[in-house]
């Protein structure tokens, strides 16, 4: 079978039409529901002359539109593209320019970034407003709902769907600049929907599908936005088991919000981003152990960032009969391995059994032996992204040639003990992670070196309880000059999103480059550490 979201969900529709599949707060809206408005979106869409395969970009909150608009794409044979809403609007023009986007589902308080560069973006034929209370519909938009509204029957393109039908997935990895991962539908649907208990066969077809919708299925609420993999992913899966998803109605994570919504929608699955997440549950569970029944909670997964032990305890302690996962995955390589938690048992941050198609290889793609001790890549085979959009260069370092198959191998180092499991050390480069989000120093030291107070700047990450990773601007003085750090770190957030600028900076006499322009992060990152963290 050739498979695509689009047809697997109209399928669950058909079976479990008076199911729940989306919930927002008070609203909650059926899978036939659900169908009925995707077919609206997705022939606005197409009456709005969007081409085949053409982007169209969810520039949202979380909320029940991001996933509705994207079923709405998936019908059409178009492609859903990511948006990071904490952009700026040169970062959106970037980004959208980049995926040729052709549509644009945005929420109402977006609306005055995105006037000021709707001209530069030609391509765009379609804006779609989403109400949120913040003002009226511009007159260069159409509202969201009467789009949903409009549907008079199933929206399928005269072109047709296909496994072929790509979801892009924009991730600013390690490389600068946002990159578009290409996954073709099909490659997605076995393998997300391998991790689900009844997992979606290579070989069948959607016939074989319908008796498995048999009632209710999971019940996924992600903490973290739907706009990043780790938020969105698990959403599409959910929905391919005949599942529902839940979305926070606060813009801020609120874990009174979170812990009242598992209770109340019995909520079985939850993903989060590392103990900037999970601490703060668990200081509401000690504080308050018996408020929350957590009893329906099956699994809470974090991906992006490693959650510490002595959190897993401690929720555990709460809640013994759940699993705690950290998901070892990137845009581009899915599923590489997993360290889990449960029954009594709380695995050490950092070590993951390797998925049986992830490999260790060093410098010359030779595979790592256990036991070893030797530091390398980690390769994840199997069915991946096509490559990044746009991209060739990007594409052919990426994906690798090794013993006849291709691997995905996006710079993730690591050891392999001797049992055969792994000890992740990070990205090979100096990549931020903050709070989840990726952050590439280069981009944010040109911001800094802007500033006309400013000879020379490093950014470099130091540990920190709620972000994982905190952006530290190491920065050298002009002659004659005071660096006003504030006035800084505003100067940075003008160009760049804010959670790329920096929390802090430290200023130093010399940044104290080599004679080929080479600096060294790790010393930098360690006086940055000494200076703001161990003081």
């Amino acid at each position: 079978m050739d498979w695509n979201f689009a047809d697997i969900w109209e399928i669950a529709a058909e079976e479990v039409p008076d199911e729940q599949a989306l919930v927002h707060g008070d609203l909650h809206r059926s899978w036939a529901e659900f169908d009925r408005r995707a077919d609206g979106v997705a022939r606005h869409l197409l009456d709005a002359g969007l081409e085949r395969q053409q982007a169209v970009a969810q520039y949202l909150y979380n909320g029940p539109e991001y996933i509705e608009s994207m079923f709405a794409a998936f019908k059409a044979a178009l492609v859903p593209v990511n948006t990071n809403y904490r952009y700026t609007s040169d970062e959106l023009l970037y980004l959208w320019d980049n995926a040729d986007a052709g549509a644009v589902v945005f929420h109402g308080s977006f609306a005055g970034t995105i006037d000021s560069i709707r001209d530069q973006l030609p391509l765009v034929r379609a804006w779609l407003w989403v109400d949120d209370a913040s003002g009226p519909c511009p007159d260069w938009a159409t509202p969201y709902e009467d789009a949903a509204a409009s549907a008079d029957g199933r929206t399928v393109p005269d072109w047709g769907r296909s496994g072929d039908d790509l979801n892009m997935l924009y991730t600013g990895g390690t490389t600068g600049m946002p990159k578009g991962v290409m996954w073709r539908q099909d490659d997605l649907v076995v393998t997300l929907t391998a991790t689900l208990g009844t997992p979606i066969a290579e070989q069948s077809g959607l016939d074989e599908l319908r008796p498995s919708y048999g009632g209710p299925g999971a019940v996924f609420l992600p903490a973290c936005p739907q706009m990043h993999g780790t938020g969105n992913f698990p959403c599409l899966s959910t929905l391919a088991g005949g599942g529902s998803i839940v979305t926070l109605t606060g813009r801020t994570f609120d874990v009174v919000e979170l812990l009242d919504t598992i209770e109340r929608e019995g909520v079985t699955n939850i993903s989060i981003v590392g103990d900037a997440f999970a601490k703060p549950i668990l200081r509401a569970l000690d504080a308050e152990p018996d408020r929350w029944d957590l009893s329906s909670l099956v699994a809470i997964v974090s991906s992006g960032v490693m959650w510490s032990k002595e959190t897993k305890r401690g929720l555990l302690d709460h809640h013994p009969n759940m699993m705690l996962m950290d998901a070892f995955s990137s845009s581009e390589a899915l599923g590489m391995g997993a360290s889990v938690s449960g029954g009594g048992q709380t695995a050490e941050t950092a070590r993951f059994e390797l998925n049986p198609d992830t490999i260790v290889i060093d410098d010359q793609n030779r595979r790592v032996e256990p036991g070893s001790g030797e530091i390398g890549r980690l390769a994840v085979g199997g069915r991946q992204p096509l490559g990044y959009f746009k991209d060739p260069d990007k594409t052919k370092a990426t994906f690798l040639e090794i013993d006849g198959a291709r691997y995905s191998c996006p710079g993730d180092f690591a050891t392999v003990e001797a049992d055969g499991t792994i000890t992740l050390l990070g990205r090979g480069s100096v990549c931020i992670n903050t709070g989840g989000e990726k952050v590439f120093p280069e981009e944010v030291e040109e911001a800094i070196k802007t500033h006309p107070s400013v000879l020379d700047a490093v950014v470099v990450g130091v540990p920190d309880e709620k972000f994982g990773e905190a952006v530290t601007g190491v920065v050298e003085a002009r002659e004659g000059a005071t660096i006003d750090t504030t006035e800084l770190i505003g100067h940075v957030r003008t160009t760049l999103a804010a959670y790329k600028s920096p929390k802090r900076i430290m200023v130093v006499d010399s940044i104290g480059r080599a004679a080929n322009g080479k600096v060294d992060y790790k010393r930098l990152r360690a006086e940055a550490t000494a200076r703001f963290v161990d003081a």
